[in-house]
């Protein structure tokens, strides 16, 4: 070997490791008044690059900069948000919500989840099976869809976007808690939602405390 030259051993590596999506971006921010929340000014923010195709929506009111915001993860119901269904808790919910933050501003994600994740029709034909005596989380799994179907790594996404990542979060629900966590959100407290309950609705909100692990109380439900 020529003592000029020093033999330099040949690297093997893999193939380069493929790129993760970008992260979501906001698309639009639109200005709005809400009657629904004591007439506040408001904007309506959409996304672009979420990690799933819904058309999912923030609804923000101006909060102060130096303290975490209030912020509701709100599941879409259009037969309890839109009709005032008494099936469910949902509008009365997302009332609240848009109360809250009207008082001290804050964000409402509003997420296109209808039916925990099955959709609108898979929903309604859920609804015929607690009329024969199962739950809405049997219900769903009786049609062949998951209990909850939800994957909140979407509002995540939307939280980053915004440069969100210390919230106080408005829910009864620990497993919102739990995924936004997991996906590098601080929640830095939890505030409990009122328990809305009524004769029509009592049985969906003790099968969302003792099959969804809601922490909420229904009469002798803890």
């Amino acid at each position: 070997m020529n003592p000029r030259y020093t033999r330099i051993p040949a690297v093997v590596t893999g193939p380069a490791p493929t790129p993760g999506p970008p992260p979501a971006q906001v698309r639009a921010r639109v200005a709005v008044t809400l009657d629904r929340a004591e007439g506040r000014r408001a904007e309506l923010v959409t996304f672009s690059g979420l990690p799933d195709p819904g058309e999912h929506i923030a609804v923000i009111v101006p909060h102060p900069a130096h303290r975490a915001p209030v912020v509701r993860v709100h599941s879409e119901c259009l037969t309890g948000d839109v009709l005032g269904s008494a099936r469910c808790d949902c509008g009365t919910q997302l009332d609240e919500a848009l109360q809250r933050v009207a008082e001290e501003g804050g964000v409402v994600l509003y997420l296109r989840q209808e039916g925990r994740g099955i959709g609108l029709y898979n929903k309604l034909d859920a609804y015929l099976l607690p009329d024969r005596g199962a739950d809405t989380f049997e219900a769903n799994q009786l049609i062949g869809r998951g209990a909850d179907e939800r994957d909140y790594g979407v509002a995540a996404a939307m939280l980053h976007a915004l440069g969100l990542d210390r919230i106080r979060l408005l829910t009864n629900n620990p497993d919102k808690v739990a995924q936004l966590r997991e996906h590098e959100i601080d929640v830095v407290s939890v505030i409990p939602t009122s328990v809305h309950v009524t004769s029509e609705n009592a049985r969906y909100l003790e099968a969302k405390a003792l099959r969804g692990g809601h922490t909420i109380a229904v009469g002798g439900t803890p």
